[in-house]
């Protein structure tokens, strides 16, 4: 339920032992013709933890425990990466890492959408478009 995935972000965000944002997103929700909002709990759901600008990674075992607490399929933590070579892309520039409940995994594609929906409303949420 709602209420459920809510109360695990709760938890994971205060096991991080960290002020990291935490947001879950329903990645794939079918939206209505007229532009309304979709069916609930029907996409697939994935968590975002966004660590501050050019953030270290916290420890593997803590982003591992923080994904099987939220127990999501994926848990995706991303900061920006401010030491790209490539100027114009440094204020775009983030890096990423996917983690299941039991394991870290090489890529994931909806938790790659559900990351970039989280960033898009943070920066849209300070004015940043």
């Amino acid at each position: 339920s709602v209420d459920s995935r809510r109360a695990a972000a709760r938890r994971g965000a205060a096991c991080c032992a960290m002020s990291t944002p935490l947001k879950l997103v329903d990645a794939f929700v079918p939206v209505q013709r007229d532009g309304s909002g979709g069916a609930p709990l029907r996409g697939n759901p994935a968590a975002v933890c966004v660590l501050g600008d050019n953030a270290t990674w916290p420890p593997d075992s803590l982003m591992q425990r923080v994904a099987a607490e939220l127990a999501q399929a994926e848990t995706a933590f991303v900061t920006r990466d401010a030491a790209s070579d490539d100027a114009a892309l440094r204020s775009h520039a983030y890096r990423l890492r996917w983690f299941t409940p039991t394991c870290e995994v090489d890529l994931c594609g909806h938790a790659t959408l559900a990351t970039a929906h989280a960033l898009f409303e943070r920066h849209a949420g300070a004015g940043g478009g």
